[in-house]
């Protein structure tokens, strides 16, 4: 197991201290852990223990993340470590995002490992990804560092549960993100287990406002969020911050605690994309056969911009603009040259 100390906590006096990782916030007693089980006190300090030690490593089309406005068609290195800040009981990804360090023997990876790896691949950059990345946030950090310097981009799948300080932080190397907003107060305390919506939607805000890329994903579970009223809601406040954040509506397919759950039904997804449509430009819905609802249209004039067949992209963009109105499409099309 590798170490290191963490970059955002208060020390509290008798050995106490407290992550301003997240917005758990979790006060840490000697020897204890956090919430994501991942961070440890040691003698006063505070240390990630998964800091080197990813689980997994692949090669990923960006649209899996899912990312539609950010370099379409680009292949980009996706890692994680174990360990999450939420313990979602629908998670697709529970048999790492809720292991301990001790779980998994892992060879260590260092950050400059990773970035020669996405380099070598021929990657866009890298996606910290699969499970919360935040809560391997010192790993994360001195990757997209390195990785920045590389000329590649760095992009973040969140549920978005960080703290001001980090999000302030994570400017310095964070390109684009996906925030998962997972419905409504309810579920925030008693499906995903004891979280504030209100903070995701926060950061949703303010992320957008620091220029890095965001798209927002829904995953629609029948019986718990599929309701009218929490949905318009969320939608409604994207769209006050931006009419262009993309929406991804995802289908939801038993997993882990919700087994007895079934499938949201096709009905719902197509009812809810209608919903969401009257308030953004870019809605999408995610694991539905239909091909339409992948494609990015013009919101002027209705031109099939960005059509997708799984994961095959064909652009039609020209400079970033509809080639039929003109009109500006939101996202990052062109790779950026000479970043520092």
């Amino acid at each position: 197991m590798s170490v290191k100390e963490a970059v955002f906590y208060e020390r509290l006096g008798e050995g106490k201290v407290r992550c301003t990782t997240c917005e758990r916030r979790c006060v840490v007693l000697p020897g204890r852990r956090g919430a994501c089980r991942v961070r440890e006190n040691r003698n006063g300090k505070l240390y990630l223990l998964v800091y080197g030690r990813p689980v997994a490593i692949h090669i990923d089309p960006i649209e899996k993340k899912p990312l539609y406005h950010f370099l379409p068609g680009s292949d980009i290195l996706s890692y994680s470590t174990v360990g999450c800040n939420f313990f979602c009981r629908f998670c697709q990804n529970w048999e790492i995002s809720q292991a301990n360090p001790e779980d998994y023997e892992t060879p260590y990876v260092s950050p400059e490992e990773m970035v020669e790896t996405a380099v070598r691949y021929g990657s866009v950059g890298v996606a910290h990804t699969y499970t919360e990345p935040v809560v391997f946030y010192e790993y994360a950090r001195d990757i997209g560092v390195l990785a920045r310097k590389r000329n590649l981009v760095n992009v973040f799948v969140s549920n978005g549960y960080y703290t001001e300080e980090v999000l302030e932080d994570m400017t310095t190397f964070l390109d684009g993100i996906n925030i998962d907003l997972k419905g409504g107060p309810d579920l925030y305390r008693d499906v995903v287990i004891g979280a504030d919506v209100d903070v995701v939607k926060r950061n949703i805000r303010k992320t957008f406002r620091k220029g890095i890329h965001v798209e927002v994903t829904m995953l629609i579970i029948p019986g718990h969020n599929d309701d009218e009223e929490t949905f318009r809601e969320n939608v409604r406040y994207i769209a006050e911050i931006s009419r262009d954040i993309p929406l991804h509506i995802s289908r939801f397919f038993p997993h882990y605690h919700m087994r007895d759950v079934p499938p949201t039904p096709l009905e719902t997804l197509y009812r809810l994309h209608r919903i969401a449509s009257e308030e953004l430009n870019f809605v999408y819905l995610g694991n539905v056969p239909d091909t339409r609802y992948e494609t990015t249209y013009c919101p002027n004039c209705g031109e099939a911009l960005i059509l997708r067949y799984g994961y095959s992209v064909e652009s039609r963009l020209d400079d970033n603009k509809c080639p039929s109105c003109g009109t500006k499409i939101y996202g990052v099309f062109e790779k950026k040259e000479g970043r520092e």
